[in-house]
């Protein structure tokens, strides 16, 4: 009796049985690259950037209705045009995260052009880890952690995958995927990439 070994497309909780045959598939177990795209979507942060644009969009209507010039058309204009340029700024605001076989891949776009690399013979320790954004690292966005929490590179949310490097150093990257990455991670040990 020829035992199959079509175990390519298996997921890690069909590892120990394939085709009712008990076979630990291991061996043929392909890795599936996570990729995840976050942008901001708080809708306080929304409001708040939206209100301050439309202060000067109310200055200049009361301007208009009242035939009163209290401010000049270029104080109104550049009043509008700050908020707005901020507004398209947090719009294209977005943390890209690739983990694959050689690492964890991550940018946080504009501000960086090219994506960064953690390969994995750098890494200690990878785990997903639940932080307080505000006390942990000061906020959302490119951050920097108290008391040796290291860099932390987030959108939203509380979740992350914290990296622990042989160097010492600590990355965290925000996740809203938490089960999709924690999957990977478990993947790359079994594929032995990853101790």
């Amino acid at each position: 009796m020829a035992e199959k070994e079509d175990c390519v497309n298996s997921t890690i909780r069909q590892l120990a049985n394939c085709n009712n045959i008990n076979l630990r598939c291991e061996t043929n177990f392909k890795m599936n690259n996570f990729s995840e795209k976050q942008r901001f979507t708080q809708w306080w942060l929304w409001l708040i950037l939206v209100g301050a644009m439309l202060v000067p969009l109310a200055i200049c209507l009361f301007d208009i209705f009242t035939h009163k010039a209290t401010h000049t058309t270029v104080e109104i204009v550049s009043g509008a045009a700050l908020p707005a340029a901020i507004i398209i700024l947090f719009r294209s605001f977005r943390l890209d995260t690739k983990i694959d076989e050689s690492g964890v891949w991550y940018r946080f776009f504009p501000l960086q052009g090219r994506m960064g690399c953690v390969v994995w013979a750098d890494v200690e320790k990878a785990y997903i880890k639940k932080y307080n954004p505000i006390l942990d690292y000061g906020g959302w966005g490119i951050r920097f952690g108290l008391g040796g929490k290291g860099k932390a590179y987030n959108i939203a949310g509380n979740i992350g995958l914290q990296l622990e490097l042989k160097t010492g150093k600590k990355i965290l990257i925000g996740t809203q995927q938490p089960d999709e990455v924690k999957e990977t991670l478990v993947q790359l040990v079994r594929e032995k990439k990853l101790g």
